[in-house]
């Protein structure tokens, strides 16, 4: 059983017995298999919850179960199909294109890395997608997004074996 379950049509994350709003991608879900990089779509399906994320000038460490570490400020995520560590962490500088992970925004203070495309990666198939934050858009590039406070208290509550549910 997955301990999130999010309604992409509804719009909607359950988690724990809470369920409350989220976002998505900007141009709707998609099947996994139809996912593509940088068509803006949250791909349906069943994820293993990875580890975490946390920016240290901006949250405390998570009391939690999962694997975590925190963010550094040249924290990438390869989003480049002819990168070898495509859909992998990265250091800034990199020599492919990689999303920065060190956002001003709020978006990425804390992040639920989940395992899309990344047993391994299939260049092309959709990178980074991620639990985390909201910020000033209603909309996201393909993740799901939740406040950062109702993500912190998630957070306490997942385990490792834990499994995120798009559909």
């Amino acid at each position: 059983m997955s301990a999130i379950r999010v309604d992409t049509a509804a719009r909607t994350l359950t988690a724990f017995g809470e369920t409350i709003p989220c976002l998505i991608g900007k141009d709707g879900a998609t099947d996994a298999a139809d996912k593509r990089e940088g068509d803006a779509m949250t791909p349906r399906g069943t994820y293993a919850i990875r580890a975490l994320l946390v920016r240290p000038d901006k949250l405390a460490a998570p009391n939690t179960k999962l694997p975590w570490r925190w963010l550094h400020e040249s924290d990438g995520w390869s989003d480049d199909a002819r990168d070898p560590a495509y859909n992998r962490p990265v250091r800034h500088p990199h020599p492919f294109s990689a999303e920065h992970l060190w956002r001003e925004d709020g978006l990425y203070d804390l992040i639920i890395i989940l395992g899309h495309n990344d047993t391994p990666p299939a260049p092309g198939m959709g990178s980074a997608i991620f639990l985390h934050c909201t910020a000033a858009k209603d909309f996201t590039q393909g993740c799901v997004a939740i406040p950062r406070e109702r993500l912190s208290a998630i957070v306490g509550q997942l385990a490792p074996d834990d499994l995120i549910e798009i559909v």
